[in-house]
């Protein structure tokens, strides 16, 4: 008889044991919180676009202009439409005209829609590209011969 009311103390006393080691793991408070946390958020940089026509330009003809971007951001930056601002000559051919605007210019190139993101890095080229044409402006554009060019472009 001893073994049984052995066996059941011990029956007893783990269960017991095992109950109260139940009620402690199920056991907790509820309440609620808040809290603050922080993040910086970094700056635009200006990205550099850079030009290159390829070929000559004669009055009333047109060439292809590639594009390429120099992002100093650390972060990607978007290029939307890329636009001719002005054109300026070199030194010895300060009286070549360059209008590019009103109606009879000597020079257009229609916006470029780029529409993408650079990741930071120089030198990445853009897909969309540009024609810029010399036009015939019913003028004589001799002084124009043998300019090397300057486009400066804008990116909106």
């Amino acid at each position: 008889m001893k073994l049984i009311t052995r066996r059941r103390a011990v029956f007893a006393l783990t269960t017991a044991l095992l109950v109260v080691l139940a009620g402690g793991a199920y056991a907790y408070f509820t309440t609620s919180g808040a809290g603050t946390g922080t993040a910086a958020v970094g700056s635009s940089s200006a990205v550099t676009l850079h030009a290159t026509v390829t070929g000559s330009l004669y009055p009333g003809s047109s060439s292809p202009v590639s594009f390429t971007v120099d992002n100093p951001s650390s972060g990607s930056q978007r290029v939307g439409t890329i636009s001719l601002s002005s054109i300026t000559v070199d030194a010895s051919h300060s009286e070549c005209s360059t209008v590019i605007t009103g109606g009879n210019p000597d020079f257009t190139m229609p916006a470029v829609a780029v529409n993408h993101s650079f990741p930071n890095g120089n030198g990445q080229a853009v897909t969309a590209t540009g024609t810029l044409t010399m036009n015939e402006t019913g003028v004589s554009q001799d002084k124009c011969q043998g300019a090397t060019l300057t486009l400066h472009l804008t990116d909106n």
